[in-house]
């Protein structure tokens, strides 16, 4: 698939990676000679010097011929100018990173007038998932499926925990709540475990549970789920913003730790309800004296890495319940996993996990597809460092797969039919079930596998 990127940046350079490692065919647009050569160093791809929002700029682009132009710059104005050029030239689709809150009311709006096939907002996304972990602090990781109904949360196995030195087919405690541990990463290496695998104390794992037994899966295995009701939020960008209108709409007390005296102003007044302290985050003396000792949660939100991960290891040395550390820099991952910081989000991550699922979906068998049919993606997580996927599809009405039974079926090595949703009801499924017509199912795949579309599931190719 042809594919031009504009603006090169953090999220661009995440994009351009996983496009190539897919073998698209990347041309990236962007101002910058030095950025633009570094791209095309690391990654081999074209590049155009210049303003991915002129016309000369797209055509030099290759823009009319192109299957998808992805605006990816800093000015959400120049993203949506970008994608309204792009389909006057004749893309065939176009997404654009649109993260200003001024804007977020009039998403659908600005994406049906303007043509888009994608607006994406980062920071309301990493809000959104910043919020869904503080509902469930126990859970280090959170995603939906199928209209959520099926989550799929991740935890780091303690010892003493009544799953540890089990094998998967005696965990009752998960059966029993209708829930399937999908993935464990154990010392850097992910497994899809068979029922045979034997968990261990350290282990992180990725359980598929149903939404509404989430509760009592915790109970179950002697978790404790305690309320959020004090969260201190470091940094005050547009992340912050969605992220303390979400938690005082639920009664969360909320305070804000802010260095700019300009963005502290803003702040208390679009976030009356909350407490705006103005000073430096990564003074600790700061911290304790505003209260981070009677916190649930501290939540580091400034625009720096190292000062996040500093003020997130200070809060846990300070037995904080709860911490939460935006990254950028996906290649500390390593680096915060062994300092303890199990909790992570990044915006950049979130909005490629969202862009490569369209371009799956949109991209089948070396040709552009229908999105909205059955079959193709309708979501997609990565897990454990990207080391693992998890897709969720909407069963087509026909195929030779239907009606038989999972043990039957010749699946691909590294793929495990996670759930089945038939009619409101969430299954586990065991080797007599069977995928039917309008189902959806959650799948869990290696990486190895790039996954398009559910035939892509199978070992003998096409089953439809």
């Amino acid at each position: 698939m042809n594919v031009v990127v504009v603006g090169g940046g953090k999220v661009g350079q995440l994009l351009t990676q996983l496009l190539v490692e897919e073998e698209h065919n990347v041309v990236v647009i962007d101002n910058h000679e030095n950025v633009l050569n570094e791209l095309q160093d690391a990654f081999d791809v074209a590049i155009v010097e210049g303003n991915g929002a002129t016309v000369e700029i797209q055509r030099e682009a290759n823009v009319p011929e192109s299957d998808l132009v992805i605006a990816a710059t800093s000015s959400d104005e120049v993203n949506m100018l970008c994608c309204v050029v792009a389909n006057m030239l004749g893309a065939k689709h176009t997404v654009a990173r649109v993260r200003n809150p001024e804007y977020d009311n009039q998403i659908e709006f600005l994406r049906q007038k303007l043509g888009l096939n994608m607006a994406l907002n980062p920071e309301k996304e990493t809000a959104r998932e910043i919020f869904r972990i503080l509902q469930f602090p126990s859970f280090t990781k959170r995603d939906t499926f199928a209209q959520g109904r099926v989550e799929l949360v991740e935890w780091k196995l303690a010892e003493g925990c009544s799953l540890v030195g089990k094998k998967l087919w005696e965990a009752k405690e998960l059966s029993r709540m209708n829930a399937l541990i999908c993935a464990v990463d154990r010392d850097d290496q992910v497994i899809i475990p068979d029922g045979n695998f034997v968990l261990q104390a350290g282990d992180k794992i990725s359980v598929a549970a149903e939404s509404s037994r989430l509760v009592n899966l915790l109970h179950s295995l002697g978790m404790v789920n305690y309320p959020v009701k004090n969260v201190m939020i470091i940094g005050g960008g547009h992340i912050s913003i969605y992220l303390a209108e979400m938690l005082i709409n639920s009664k969360v007390e909320v305070t804000i730790i802010e260095k700019n005296p300009a963005k502290c102003e803003e702040l208390s007044i679009k976030l009356p309800k909350a407490t705006i302290i103005h000073g430096n985050g990564t003074h600790q003396d700061l911290l304790l004296s505003e209260g981070m000792m009677d916190m649930d949660a501290v939540i580091t939100l400034t625009g720096v890495d190292e000062e996040n991960m500093i003020i997130s290891m200070f809060a846990n040395s300070k037995k904080i319940p709860k911490t939460v550390t935006k990254i950028n820099h996906i290649e500390y991952l390593d680096i915060l996993k062994t300092a303890g910081i199990d909790t992570t989000v990044s915006p950049k991550l979130l909005v490629a996990n969202e862009i490569m699922r369209y371009v799956r979906a949109i991209y089948e068998n070396g040709s552009i597809t229908d999105s909205s049919q059955p079959g193709t993606i309708e979501t997609l997580y990565r897990l454990f460092r990207g080391e693992a996927e998890v897709i969720g599809f909407t069963v087509p009405e026909e195929g030779s797969f239907q009606g038989v039974s999972l043990k039957e079926l010749r699946l691909k090595p590294h793929i495990l039919v996670a759930n089945i949703i038939r009619d409101e009801n969430v299954i586990i499924p065991k080797g007599d079930d069977c995928i039917l017509p309008d189902d959806s199912i959650v799948v869990v795949a290696s990486s190895e596998h790039a996954i398009s579309n559910l035939n892509d599931i199978f070992a003998h190719g096409s089953l439809y």
